[in-house]
């Protein structure tokens, strides 16, 4: 992890998942850089609810991708979504919860950190 990756309390980021291996680098980190079209920022709790929509949505995410190396996600795996995404789930009300510590400052320019607190679960400060 880079000393420069801050959370959205302007504290160092936090792991999202290693277990899967999340994150646009496959780090465990929800950060990004200008090649991250989808801006995967928001580590997330994924719900069964959320894992349909998103598949109705055009991303599966449960169904294992061995060719990329994509083991298919499941509830209460934690992931790097994409701020975008969160925010139309959260306007559909399927928003999963958000562990803030491990969602990367940038998501702040797509959502507000009073929405993301609506979410938050593990939230330390």
């Amino acid at each position: 992890m880079t000393t420069s990756a801050l959370n959205v309390f302007g504290l160092p980021l936090e792991s999202c998942s290693r277990s899967p291996m999340t994150g646009y680098f496959r780090d465990g980190c929800c950060r990004s850089d200008p090649t991250d079209r989808g801006l995967h920022v928001v580590c997330v709790v994924l719900t069964a609810d959320f894992l349909a929509y998103s598949r109705d949505r055009g991303n599966d995410l449960s169904t294992p991708r061995p060719e990329f190396d994509f083991p298919g996600l499941k509830p209460g795996d934690r992931w790097c979504l994409c701020a975008t995404r969160w925010l139309e789930a959260l306007q559909a009300g399927m928003a999963p919860d958000v562990v803030l510590e491990a969602t990367h400052l940038n998501a702040l320019g797509v959502v507000t950190l009073d929405q993301l607190k609506l979410y938050a679960v593990d939230v330390k400060i």
